[in-house]
């Protein structure tokens, strides 16, 4: 199956509907206390960029957004494929236009904060590049989290 990863805005209906079927994974692996979503509402502020993958048709398969911090650190959120479209290599190719955006925009370092019970996106992020670390930015550490950090340094 091939695929287009594109920058869009959240706020269309089957983004909205992407989010949704990611929240729902989500709430049945991870405690409500370490879940750190962002709502559509939120990756549609200018220091968040989403980037979707469709099919041949248009339908959405996943997506991933860069959001920007302080001192050139790129996070990386709201990563997900849907189950039909998983081991494709579109969770890899949104990563690495998430990683292009950061790069290009000077950022020194990219993280992301993921369930520790990940482990399918765990493997998407360690074919990336991305190394276990201690935790990131202000989330705190807990059995339910697993850090990643990347540098972007030359």
């Amino acid at each position: 199956m091939s695929f287009t990863v594109a920058a869009e805005s959240p706020l269309s209906d089957d983004v909205r509907a992407l989010v949704q079927a990611l929240n729902e994974f989500t709430y049945g692996l991870t405690p409500a206390e370490h879940r750190h979503h962002m709502t559509v509402e939120q990756m549609a502020e200018p220091d968040t960029t989403l980037f979707v993958a469709r099919d041949e048709q248009g339908a959405p398969l996943g997506m991933g957004a860069l959001r920007r911090h302080a001192n050139g650190v790129g996070e990386v959120k709201r990563m997900f494929v849907k189950p039909e479209a998983r081991g494709l290599g579109v969770g890899g190719a949104i990563l690495a236009r998430i990683e292009d955006l950061a790069r290009q925009e000077g950022a020194a370092r990219i993280v992301l904060e993921t369930g520790s019970n990940f482990d399918a996106a765990k493997r998407v992020y360690e074919r990336g590049g991305f190394q276990s670390c201690e935790p990131v930015l202000d989330y705190p550490p807990s059995a339910w989290t697993a850090f990643y950090a990347k540098s972007l340094s030359a």
